[in-house]
Formats: structure tokens, sequence, C-alpha cells
């Protein structure tokens, strides 16, 4: 494999003593609670919002209550745009709206979208479905709204990073069973889609910088709960029948426990005829592109996936 850069080794040295897999309750319900906010340092490290994006906070329909969504719009965009449904990664324990401003932003204002994140329901105190369910009906209450938008319920795509990558293919996944919103284009970035984690790339990356496979079980745990890992709607990858499933970007990072899951997707997604996507970022970790000032390769990854979802929603 390629070597990482110095600075994603010393990124991940930082991060280790924030994993997981050491949090007790306390310590995870603390990091549940933190928000970081956009000051210079943080946007120099993880990114600031787009130029040119206006921000708008709001709430959709989640699957028991209204969760908070957050609209990031291109200013001075005229007529109807597309409309791009996010869901934030953190391995279904960790994450916010503000955690994905940076990519949100710059999706908004590179492909010319109307981008609505969703801040789902967390585990372990909401446990797997909620998360899914949470986002599939945000997913059909925003695209039943898409006006109020100013966006085209015609042309809609889904896309997460991580855990918000196994939820951009779960609901994509619900949206075809249960005959809910056209879904054109999914952006699968470093996505979760087998909790039993049996990929080889678990072992091969174990220990591997951002994210260990001690994290992914930390993780999987706390969502599932002990429910079947196997369950179509907690692993996409284990769905009876994937054919008319929405085409996809699958986005992978060479130094991730869980890269081998991306690929194991793209291959079944073919198999059933869906146009695929797959690109591995060599020399990368996972979670790289949460830290575009960091990890070489970020810009480079966004470039890829607004191009792909441009070109769908075109």
């Amino acid at each position: 494999m390629a070597r990482m850069d110095l600075r994603v080794r010393l990124l991940g040295r930082a991060l280790s003593r924030l994993s997981v897999a050491t949090m007790d309750d306390e310590r995870l319900r603390r990091a549940q609670t933190q928000r970081i906010g956009h000051n210079p340092v943080t946007d120099l490290l993880l990114g600031g919002v787009a130029r040119g994006v206006g921000l708008t906070d709001g709430t959709a329909r989640g699957e028991a209550d209204p969760v908070p969504v957050r609209t990031y719009r291109p200013a001075g965009a005229a007529g109807t745009l597309p409309l791009v449904v996010h869901f934030h990664g953190g391995g279904w324990t960790l994450g916010n709206l503000d955690s994905g401003d940076w990519l949100c932003s710059n999706v908004a204002a590179t492909v010319g979208a109307v981008v609505v994140s969703v801040d789902y329901r967390l585990a372990p105190g909401h446990r797997w479905p909620a998360a899914a369910e949470d986002c599939y009906a945000a997913l059909v209450d925003v695209v039943g709204r898409a006006a109020e938008f100013g966006a085209d319920a015609g042309r809609v795509a889904v896309m997460g990073d991580s855990a918000g990558g196994n939820l951009a293919a779960v609901v994509s996944l619900m949206a075809r069973e249960r005959s809910g919103p056209r879904i054109t284009h999914q952006g699968l970035v470093y996505p979760s889609v087998d909790l039993t984690m049996s990929s080889p790339s678990m072992d091969e990356n174990a220990s591997a910088p951002i994210l260990t496979a001690a994290d992914c079980l930390a993780f999987r745990d706390h969502y599932l709960g002990g429910q079947d890992p196997r369950a179509p709607h907690a692993s996409p990858l284990f769905a009876a029948d994937h054919t008319g499933l929405p085409p996809a970007l699958v986005q992978v990072a060479e130094h991730d426990p869980i890269r081998d899951d991306g690929y194991r997707y793209a291959e079944v997604l073919r198999a059933a005829g869906v146009p695929v996507r797959l690109t591995q970022y060599v020399g990368m970790p996972h979670g790289f592109l949460a830290f575009p000032r960091l990890c070489r390769s970020a810009p480079q990854a966004l470039a890829e996936l607004c191009a792909e979802q441009a070109a769908a929603l075109a």
C-alpha cells in the first residue's frame, strides 16, 4: 500500500485519544453534545463553508419526531435547482450538522444544487433502525416539499460518508421497496455496508489511523445493540435484490478497515445491472474527506463526487 503523508499519520496519532472504543458512557454522552463550530483554526483543519453559499436551519419529518436539517443553496442561483440529501458520518453515534458544512456547501456551490443535510437520531440512545427510518422519513418529506427549498423533486440524489454512506445506501433501498422518491444518484463515500465486519480489510487495516477495527466494532455495537447485523436495512450489502437501485459513485480509502465494504458493494451493484463508478484513494485513511486541509486527496474526491452528481442530475 502507498505510504501515508506524515501529516496524516500525525493527525491519526492525535485523534487516537478520542477513539470511541475507549469511551465510557459518560464520555460518549459528552462527545455527542459537543459542537465544534467555525473559527479560523477549525476551518483551517476541517474546512469552512464555501463562499457564496447560504445556510438555513429548519426541520423535516423524522420517524417519530421532527429532525433538524440544514439547507445549503448557492447565493444568486436562479430557478429550480436539483436536490441532494446528505447524511453525515460518525458511526451512527457521533456527528452533527456542523460536521457536514464543508462538504455540503461545496457540493451546493459546484453542482449548483440545493443540499439538505439531515441530523438523524444517534445511538446508543436510539438504536437501529432509528437513524435509517429518520433519514428515509426526512427524504420523503424534503422531496415532498421540494418547491419550498427551490428544488426539483424530479432530480434527487443522496450522499453520505462512512455511516452516512451506509444510510444513503439504505435509503436508496427503502425508496425502491416502498415506492418512495425516485433517486437519481447515490454518492457513497467510504461507506460501511457490512455490519458483520467481515471484509478482509478489517484485518489488513486493523490499526489504521482515524478509524481502527476496534472503533468499527464499537460503533456497530452501539448502533445495533445486539440486533442482526445482516438485516438489509442495517447492512445493505446483504439485501436479497439490488436491481433497480440508483447509479452509484463509491469512493474508498486505501488505509481503511472498511475499504473492502465499498469494493464488495460496488460488485453486487454491478452484478445487478446498476451503473457504478468505484475509486480508491491511495495513501488515504478513513474519513479523509473530513480533513480537506490535511489530506491531499480530499479536493480530488470532492471534484469527482460533484462531477458524478452534476452529470446524473443534469
